[in-house]
């Protein structure tokens, strides 16, 4: 569980005018001593980022085998208390040990966020550090005898297990310390060690170098040229390291953009996706919602029919029915009507036979007639002739002749 109020809070006045990091006093929480290493404009690796650090105070000090295992996040606000930036929470557990004093993060919100109008108040940023300490381990006593067992080297007390590694540094570089300011000899010591630390840290392969572990050698490197020490060379090897490393970065960088192209690809095929199958079910619910209107009005237009046909076919009975019994009166009135005729037809027929017979007698009278006068007529010719031939006799006698 978090603790609701800050384990520490650090205000930084007129931040647009610092350039050169910013330390905090040291202050408790979790039974240990921690201070912030703040880096206005960005550290050598955070390409114009705002740069913040939590570290373990006087680790030197501290104990053979020290460690703490801490959870921690960092809350940026304005001078109003309004909060500008929440670094992530939970990501894990860091572990600070002798080769790990410090953890932190590199690009917290670019320099140009906090020049924009209206970002910050006055130019001042507050931050808010919430640690919460899982474990921590003191380390364990060395004897006095380990503990004062070290050897001179170039002014420098050092282990006998460092003797080899600092006797090397002064053969090659000679002059490395001919400016040190610090003259106690326990602060001289502690620079050593953390002149070995930066050398072993940039004697590492620069891609298994972390930017927290970078930014701390960066830092380191600065203090130590501050007080004295000519390192020109390694600055030189630590802009060697950082540049492969940078290298590596891009390199990373590029296979994490195709990386995300192609996430970002798969991601837009999964929205067609979604949006074709959408737009397919709404589709299919349009249809079906289509088809059952269409066999909602099918079904109106067939009940509308049905009502219309029963109708009709209700009409055309009752006027079949109608129909019928009209066709029935007619037909029986054309039967009475045929009926009638063939009386007059039987009628007509057997007068015909009647007139066919009287006719026929009629002829039959005619022609005895015509028969008697043809005779009628025969015996007057026959008369005629005879008187004739009666007159030509009584010509003949006469003496004239007759020419027929």
């Amino acid at each position: 569980m978090w603790n609701q109020k800050p384990c520490f809070r650090f205000e930084i006045d007129n931040l647009s005018e610092k350039k050169a990091v910013i330390s905090s006093k040291t202050f408790v929480t979790g039974g240990c001593e921690w201070y912030l290493d703040i880096y206005p404009k960005g550290d050598r690796l955070a390409n114009g980022h705002l740069s913040m650090y939590l570290s373990v105070a006087n680790s030197t000090k501290l104990r053979t085998g020290w460690k703490r295992s801490v959870n921690y996040y960092f809350v940026l606000l304005n001078q109003s208390d309004k909060e500008l930036h929440r670094s992530p929470i939970g990501q894990g557990v860091n572990l600070y040990c002798a080769s790990h004093p410090s953890w932190g993060f590199g690009k917290v919100l670019p320099v140009s966020k906090f020049q924009e109008k209206g970002f910050l108040e006055k130019d001042k940023l507050i931050i808010e550090v919430y640690i919460k300490v899982i474990e921590a381990f003191d380390g364990e006593e060395v004897s006095n005898n380990k503990k004062n067992k070290t050897v001179d080297i170039n002014g420098f007390q050092v282990f006998a297990s460092q003797v080899t590694k600092v006797g090397k540094i002064f053969t090659d570089h000679p002059d490395i310390a001919l400016d040190v300011k610090p003259t106690k000899q326990e602060v001289k010591t502690a620079y050593m060690h953390v002149l070995l630390r930066v050398i072993k840290t940039l004697n590492k392969p620069p891609k298994s170098l972390s930017d927290t572990r970078l930014n701390k050698a960066s830092s380191d490197l600065s203090e130590l040229m501050d007080v004295g020490f000519k390192l020109d060379w390694l600055k030189l090897k630590f802009d060697e390291v950082s540049l492969e490393r940078k290298k590596a970065d891009d390199t990373n960088e590029s296979r994490a953009q195709r990386l995300e192209k192609r996430a970002k690809k798969l991601e837009l095929m999964e929205l067609d996706f979604k949006l074709d199958s959408l737009n397919r079910k709404k589709a299919d619910d349009t249809k079906e919602s289509l088809d059952k209107e269409v066999e909602k009005r099918a079904a109106q237009i067939e009940l509308g029919f049905n009502r219309r046909l029963n109708k009709k076919l209700g009409d055309l009975e009752r006027k079949r029915s109608y129909d019928t019994s009209v066709f029935d009166s007619q037909i029986k009135q054309i039967e009475g009507h045929v009926m009638g005729l063939g009386l007059k037809l039987d009628s007509l027929n057997t007068k015909l036979e009647e007139m066919s017979k009287e006719k026929k007698k009629a002829d039959d009278d005619a022609d005895v007639t015509l028969v008697q006068e043809l005779k009628n007529l025969e015996l007057m010719v026959s008369d005629i002739k005879v008187e004739l031939d009666k007159k030509k006799n009584i010509s003949s006698d006469d003496g004239f002749l007759l020419v027929d």
